[in-house]
């Protein structure tokens, strides 16, 4: 292969990740020129609803996939957070890169953190998962819908529209916003969405000439700590609509994975452990844990 084309999306933290696989990519292939097909997609559009009112997750990605199957692009890079549980038939993720920072970070120009917050103040987030754990810690709180991209949420601060919001830390260091971080909560505090922190690398499944090209980008360890974390969410419906965190850290070649399930208001948390070798047989058994603690009343009262 001589050329090739990168599907991402036109925020400035999507073709910053596309642009650092692109520096990969030549660093590893001198002589090949890759080129970035930048796209507005579904969920850029979306800034009044929650994603899981409109679709879910796939709004996110569908245009680039459209772009791959056409044969405009060759691969698309991915937030994995952003990536439905289930691909479409005819797709795969052919690298998943070293993590960055997977937890949620409180943004502030008033508070330090959520505890100094008092009765009524207004946080921003666009996360379900994010809501339930602030509304478990802190009912006091009002939990207001926060969208657009990281720029945009951060502006919305500024302008005094929110007392303080949640963010992944990995897209503000990514994007040079480190220094707007009062607090990184703890995976206790709030435990992160599957995926979090990592890139993906996705293209079309019949390509194993551009699997191969891909694989060396991809982070075998961080691979198996998210594909357990996308295996609970996968078992357990794999929707954007459910309040649900999933982390797992690799430790002497086993998993250790731990999970929630929330109702949307926070009252109601179940959570789960579980240990292991296997990536999907460990995503496997904590969602059947949250089953048997009653996950499944949650995602039905969600429904």
């Amino acid at each position: 292969m001589k050329r090739l084309v990168i599907a991402t999306r036109a925020s400035h933290l999507a073709l910053w990740q596309a642009e650092h696989v692109r520096t990969q990519l030549r660093a590893r292939y001198p002589g090949l020129a890759v080129e970035l097909l930048p796209m507005t997609t579904s969920g850029d559009e979306l800034l009044d609803r929650r994603l899981d009112q409109a679709g879910g997750k796939g709004l996110f990605v569908k245009e680039l996939e459209a772009a791959m199957a056409d044969g405009r692009a060759d691969l698309a890079v991915h937030s994995m957070k952003d990536v439905p549980a289930e691909l479409p038939p005819g797709f795969t993720l052919a690298a998943i890169s070293v993590r960055e920072d997977p937890r949620d970070a409180f943004v502030s120009n008033r508070f330090a953190a959520l505890a100094e917050m008092p009765a009524g103040a207004v946080v921003g987030t666009s996360s379900l998962r994010r809501g339930a754990q602030v509304r478990e810690r802190y009912p006091a709180l009002e939990l207001r819908l926060l969208r657009g991209n990281v720029e945009t949420r951060i502006a919305k601060l500024d302008r005094g529209e929110y007392d303080a919001i949640v963010l992944a830390v990995a897209g503000l260091v990514r994007l040079g916003l480190a220094e707007r971080i009062r607090r990184r909560l703890s995976v206790d505090e709030s435990l992160p969405s599957p995926g979090q922190g990592a890139l993906g690398i996705e293209c079309l499944a019949a390509r194993a000439d551009l699997l191969a090209t891909l694989q060396p980008l991809g982070d075998p360890a961080t691979a198996q700590c998210v594909r357990a974390e996308r295996a609970v969410s996968r078992a357990l419906g794999g929707s954007c609509a459910l309040p649900l965190g999933a982390y797992a850290v690799m430790s002497t070649g086993r998993l250790q994975l731990s999970a929630l399930v929330a109702s949307a208001d926070g009252r109601r948390i179940v959570r789960a452990q579980s240990e292991g070798a296997d990536a999907e047989a460990v995503g496997a058994a904590a969602a059947q844990a949250l089953r048997d603690q009653g996950a499944e009343a949650i995602l039905q009262a969600l429904k």
